[in-house]
């Protein structure tokens, strides 16, 4: 299962998170966020946020 973030909480990984709606229907809207950031405020309250596409990283 897909973890769902809410806004303001901070990102546990840098990614693409893309918004879910109030019946988790991808918008198909995302935001770049690093990790520790706080994901960024949603339209509507019951909007949270899913990681999409996580940064990779060299090692």
């Amino acid at each position: 299962m897909v973890e769902r973030l809410r806004p303001g909480q901070k990102a546990p990984r840098s990614g693409q998170y893309e918004r879910v709606d109030c019946l988790g229907s991808r918008t198909g809207i995302e935001r770049t966020v690093t990790k520790g950031e706080p994901l960024p405020p949603t339209p509507s309250r019951d909007e949270t946020y899913i990681l999409v596409d996580p940064t990779k990283h060299r090692k």
